[in-house]
């Protein structure tokens, strides 16, 4: 069988091009942010719906066999820590009441290893009574992509199952996902972060080294300059990445579109789910349904 599925908080569809690549339907993805909306519509062809969580009701939306949810992550991370933000975030609520009302068969969540240090969260979410839970932790991007991006998942059935965790035959090296002209912006206070001007200096990965990026992060639509990339045509020597660029990273195809401004689709990638990621959850869903 083709199980299908429900994404929440899908942002710019990242996670729903992985699943779609595995092949497994999706007949809703729920997601808040206008813009974000109109880049999914742009590449999908099922249900994107505008909506708030928080107010809406959970026995109103579409039925799927399988539910995923990638609430964000800001309150979780290690960045929030030292900003003194890392207090958790009440969304996990939320997944939590669909997840109960509805009675999925299957169910995953997708978000940073920091949510770990979060006990009622994690209470809530690996002990739901009628499910079997397996976190996997960390999941690595770099396992398929040059990205640094560690991640939590959890997934939840209603019968035991033994999952496999995710491999990779080969890594894409960061010289391939460069591009031959790019286009970039290099504002001003690049050069003022490479002298030194700001608390960080910037991260610079070296694709001839075999260097991987850092963590693409939603950060970059304000501050291109805390990730550069060694590329001699330029002053200084190092750039920005593209757009284009942000996406592979992600492993987004050449084919994905931003019909937005390039800085909501930096923000939009990095708060994203790697594809890699979704196209193995979906691989490990339809072997769950095709089991005996």
């Amino acid at each position: 069988m083709i199980p299908e599925f429900e994404s929440f908080f899908s942002g710019g569809g990242l996670l729903d091009e992985g699943l779609r690549q595995s092949g497994v339907q999706i007949k809703c993805s729920y997601e808040l942010d206008p813009v974000c909306c109109e880049v999914a519509r742009a590449n999908s062809e099922h249900a994107i719906v505008q909506c708030n969580i928080e107010q809406k009701l959970a026995l109103d939306d579409c039925h799927a066999h399988a539910a995923a949810f990638t609430y964000p992550c800001n309150r979780y991370s290690g960045i929030a820590a030292i900003h003194g933000m890392r207090v958790g975030d009440a969304l996990f609520l939320h997944a939590f009441r669909h997840i109960v009302l509805k009675r999925y068969e299957l169910f995953w969540i997708e978000n940073v290893p920091g949510m770990l240090k979060f006990a009622v969260v994690m209470e809530a979410l690996s002990k739901l009574p009628g499910y079997y839970v397996t976190t996997f932790c960390p999941v690595e991007t770099e396992i398929w992509l040059p990205q640094h991006r560690d991640r939590l998942i959890l997934v939840g059935s209603r019968r035991p199952f033994q999952w496999n965790k995710p491999v990779s035959r080969r890594r894409i090296s960061l010289k391939e996902i460069l591009e031959k002209d790019p286009r970039v912006e290099i504002p001003k206070y690049v050069a003022k972060r490479l002298k030194g001007k700001y608390r960080d200096l910037p991260i610079i990965s070296d694709p001839s080294r075999g260097d991987i990026a850092p963590t693409c992060v939603a950060h970059y639509s304000k501050d291109l300059s805390t990730r550069l990339v060694v590329d001699r045509r330029f002053k200084h020597g190092v750039r920005p990445y593209s757009v284009r660029e942000y996406a592979r990273l992600q492993g987004l195809p050449d084919s994905f579109q931003f019909p937005c401004s390039d800085r909501a689709a930096y923000k939009m990638i990095g708060n994203g789910v790697s594809v890699p990621v979704g196209r193995w959850i979906g691989r490990e869903t339809r072997r769950y349904f095709n089991s005996n």
